[in-house]
């Protein structure tokens, strides 16, 4: 079973005109945008903590000379992240992956603030290379420790980061015998599209079971996965959580919700291609679920298509499926008023993250158009894929 999430119903109709765009097209807007980069400014000043975009939900660098106005910096999974954000984005760089290879480090040393370390075997392979970098003058990241809370509020498994055995973060029972000299952060993540209640009960397993790391540390990011401009969000709890944090242990705050930035400012826009007169009749689109849109085959994720309903709840219903040969290749079941068409465009919303950072060229179907909207100056296409884009990727 998929479900449909009540926050993509949160977003309005593109304020342009359909026939002006070339599908399949990720369509972000510049003025949803602003509104959600304008609520975590004022979260940012209320409680004190630092917010950074998450590359991994979000890396529209078209879109970066307008999130930097409003946030801190970047949080990196990895070295390309790092370097994008790094010469893009051009604020903080802060890095976290399970593993590092020493040409990466040798990398990442030079352009990050923080990096998180997922082990205290990685930290201590690598802390030379950070203390050589001071000795000799040269820029070095603050390091932490990325830690399990071993505290799960997150009921898709596949998600889960502290799901029994994950290998994402250090358990308490292991950093028991380990030094934590020269450490200076602890990261934790734990969430995944919660509200601010979930924070608040993973930061008190954090604080039970990591007091003697807390004591020593300077800084401490608390992840991703905070709903923070869905329209439910409770902002007041999550300012309070933070700030009584900040009062009791005197440390300063990150956080990384990379979806929460993009949340309901984007859409992928597609056409229908031809019905198939199936059990259910079967509309084929120029757009693929498991290519562009994977999450609605990996949560499943059920998205919302504006002017649609639930199977059966609007007279004419219709199976969705994609362009690729995978069997499996179906968006969902839909309800219309009226019969789909040959031509016809489908609007499918909150499109903009966790789509475009995890496309796929599979079976060559095309990559959507990326296009920007501004309310100011209209639709301006930042990137059209060909045939040589999918060849690059081969060998």
């Amino acid at each position: 079973m998929s479900f449909t999430p009540p926050h993509v119903f949160e977003q309005p109709a593109p304020a342009f005109d359909l026939s002006q765009v070339e599908t399949p097209a990720f369509v972000v807007d510049l003025g949803l945008l602003q509104k959600n980069l304008e609520k975590l400014a004022r979260v940012q000043e209320a409680s004190g903590a630092s917010i950074l975009l998450a590359l991994k939900g979000f890396s529209m660098f078209a879109a970066f000379p307008l999130v930097r106005q409003f946030l801190r910096g970047c949080c990196a999974s990895g070295i390309h992240e790092a370097l994008l954000a790094h010469e893009e984005f051009g604020r903080e760089v802060h890095v976290y992956a399970p593993a590092f290879k020493e040409a990466e480090m040798r990398e990442i040393i030079p352009i990050a603030d923080h990096i998180s370390f997922n082990s205290p075997a990685q930290w201590r392979k690598f802390r030379p290379m950070l203390d050589a970098a001071r000795a000799a003058g040269k820029r070095a990241p603050s390091p932490g420790i990325r830690v399990n809370p071993e505290h799960s509020e997150v009921e898709v498994s596949l998600y889960d980061p502290c799901s029994p055995g994950c290998r994402l973060g250090t358990r308490a029972d292991a950093l028991e015998n380990e030094s934590l000299d020269g450490l200076e952060g602890l990261h934790f993540h734990a969430l995944c599209e919660q509200d601010s209640d979930v924070l608040e009960r993973t930061l008190a397993a954090v604080e039970r079971r990591f007091p003697r790391l807390l004591e020593k540390v300077k800084w401490v990011n608390m992840g991703g996965g905070h709903h923070i401009t869905r329209n439910d969000y409770d902002v007041e709890r999550l300012v309070r959580v933070v700030r009584c944090f900040k009062e009791r242990w005197g440390k300063e705050v990150y956080l990384e919700p990379g979806e929460a930035v993009a949340l309901n400012t984007g859409w992928l826009i597609a056409t229908v291609m031809d019905i198939v007169p199936t059990d259910i009749p079967t509309a084929i689109l120029d757009t693929s679920a498991t290519a562009h849109m994977p999450d609605t085959l990996e949560m499943p994720y059920r998205p919302h298509i504006l002017g649609s309903d639930e199977p059966g709840k609007l007279a004419h219903t219709f199976r969705l499926g994609g362009l690729t040969c995978l069997a499996g290749d179906v968006i969902g079941e839909y309800s219309f008023p009226a019969p789909l068409e040959p031509g016809q465009k489908l609007v499918f919303t909150d499109m903009a993250h966790y789509t475009m950072v995890k496309t796929t060229t599979f079976n060559g179907v095309p990559h959507p158009d990326i296009v920007l909207h501004d309310p100011a100056a209209g639709l301006r296409l930042v990137r059209r894929f060909g045939y040589e884009d999918f060849k690059r990727r081969l060998s």
